[in-house]
């Protein structure tokens, strides 16, 4: 056992009330109970009182909903459970004053610590998994690693549709305890499953946190309750998830091998290699036409090992070559966040990274790029995207997407004012309750720069005129490479034909002139020529 196992097992031992970041999902164990289902309200005790009131931390208060029109990609309306979200569970919860959070407010929101919630976190920093030293490195995928069998202190899920939530009896409710990686995993499933209209029957045209602008403001909410569960696990308020660079233009993933993520199988190039930490994980939420056949949730049920191959997707080459450099490049300068309708056929900064469009922002039919085509090049759990998140090297994949999301945040100067309020799909509109974090989170709250979130990147992207010139410049000496071969091909062959052309003068002047002793003349010579 490494010294940091034994620092961790210690560490686990521990309560950490310190950072307790502000929202998780699905619901806090704490309001799965009847009490809270029949009275539609999740505003836990502290010491006491309803969210922690007595001492100025919060109280119990309605749920805002946002009622903005949402796009027409979801026509249903009042069937979906997620619709107005939280409202079919529940329309009162804690409201945390000042920067107290947590879902009874004991804690403090993001980016805050103290007593009092009023002193700034240092900000941690989240590296290049491949710059980071041993120690590091090993402390990073212990954690992970732990975080899979280890049941979430604080949440449970639902194990079946909201019309089932209440057994058959009226005396319990179907939630489950879940681990904290699997809750990870849970929630991303939660967020795209098909709307669930009967047996056999479901609704696919929703996603709750792709195709749209949430889809960046969704995953950094996503990333930001897996950090802050693994600062608890680990018991380091300073743990940081690192980032995978996926934009190399290699054939290869750089971090599929033992030390890391985990390499090929040496007999089944499809699973990863028994040495590998991650080769014994269990999928979960894997079954979509099963759960939909049946009106059931994923309730956690081990469902076989990861998958992973990457490259090895014959059948379509475009995503056997990883994003470019210059595709990041190009990204970080397109001017606008997101264009109507704001779907993935729009052009923008936010389909150029999630990948619907060209690395430049427009929009063309059939094109992967970025963060889609680094899902698509792994080529096996991670390129389905109700189950992506099952493998570990999700994590990493949006670390880094989350990166160029947060330069491009900085560079532009942006504002919540580029973030539609209207008119996008369901669930992406400024001011919605992002499906299912509790207590709920708007997308404007995380359409911030990420130091106000307390974290930041340890990454160097060109600037945008440099990398710009860059690519300009191989572009352009790409071309003239062309054009002096082109040329040069020209005047090799205009000299050879020059010269035949003369030496064949040459020898026909000279055999006119031994034929008739005389001055040459035109139609005579084609005449000799004609005849040789």
């Amino acid at each position: 056992m490494s010294k940091f196992s034994v620092s961790l097992f210690v560490n686990v031992l521990l309560v950490v009330l310190s950072f307790i970041p502000a929202s998780r999902a699905q619901f806090p164990r704490a309001c799965a109970t009847l009490q809270a289902y029949l009275s539609h309200e999740c505003c836990p005790l502290v010491n006491g009182s309803a969210c922690a009131k007595d001492t100025g931390r919060g109280s119990c208060s309605d749920i805002s909903i946002d009622d903005a029109p949402h796009g027409q990609q979801y026509v249903l309306v009042g069937i979906d459970d997620r619709e107005r979200w939280p409202e079919r569970f529940f329309n009162r919860s804690c409201v945390c004053n000042r920067n107290f959070g947590g879902f009874d407010c004991s804690g403090c929101k993001y980016g805050w610590q103290g007593n009092d919630c009023s002193q700034r976190r240092p900000v941690v920093v989240r590296k290049n998994v491949l710059n980071m030293d041993e120690d590091e490195r090993e402390k990073f995928l212990e954690v992970l690693d732990l975080s899979k069998t280890t049941p979430h202190p604080d949440y449970v899920i639902a194990q079946d549709h909201y019309r089932n939530l209440l057994s058959e009896n009226g005396t319990r409710l179907n939630y489950v305890n879940i681990s904290i990686y699997d809750l990870f995993v849970w929630v991303h499933y939660y967020s795209v499953r098909d709307t669930l209209l009967g047996p056999g029957q479901a609704y696919t045209a929703i996603d709750f946190s792709h195709e749209g602008p949430a889809f960046l403001t969704w995953h950094r909410m996503h990333l930001l309750a897996l950090e802050g569960d693994l600062q608890q696990l680990s018991g380091d308020p300073d743990f940081a998830l690192p980032y995978w660079n996926f934009a190399t233009g290699g054939t290869e993933c750089d971090i599929c091998n033992n030390t890391l993520l985990g390499a090929r199988d040496a007999i089944d190039q499809t699973l990863l290699d028994v040495g590998s930490r991650f080769a014994d994980w269990q999928v979960i939420c894997l079954s979509l036409d099963w759960f939909n056949d049946n009106v059931k949730l994923c309730n956690g049920t081990e469902e076989g090992p990861i998958r992973r191959n990457p490259g090895g997707n014959v059948d379509r080459p475009t995503v056997q070559v990883l994003p470019q450099p210059g595709d990041v490049a190009q990204c970080l300068q397109v001017d606008q966040y997101d264009t109507f309708p704001f779907f993935s056929t729009s052009d923008g900064f936010r389909n150029a990274l999630e990948g619907y469009s060209h690395p430049g922002g427009e929009f063309e039919n059939g094109v992967r790029t970025l963060h889609n085509l680094a899902h698509l090049f792994l080529n096996g759990t991670g390129g389905l995207t109700h189950a992506s998140a099952n493998d570990p090297l999700f994590v990493l994949l949006h670390t880094f997407t989350d990166a160029i999301f947060d330069e491009w945040m900085n560079r532009s100067n942006a504002n919540i004012s580029e973030y539609p309020q209207e008119d996008a799909p369901i669930g992406h509109n400024r001011n919605f309750n992002m499906v299912p974090f509790f207590p709920p989170v708007q997308n404007k709250e995380m359409f911030v720069p990420a130091e106000q979130l307390g974290y930041s990147y340890a990454v160097e992207f060109p600037d945008s005129a440099d990398s710009s010139d860059l690519n300009d410049v191989s572009f352009i000496w790409s071309i003239i490479g062309v054009g002096l071969f082109v040329v040069g091909t020209i005047i090799v062959v205009a000299l050879v034909q020059s010269f035949r052309y003369h030496m064949r003068k040459r020898r026909e002047e000279k055999l006119y002139e031994s034929l008739i002793g005389g001055e040459p003349c035109h139609s005579m010579k084609y005449k000799a020529t004609d005849s040789v």
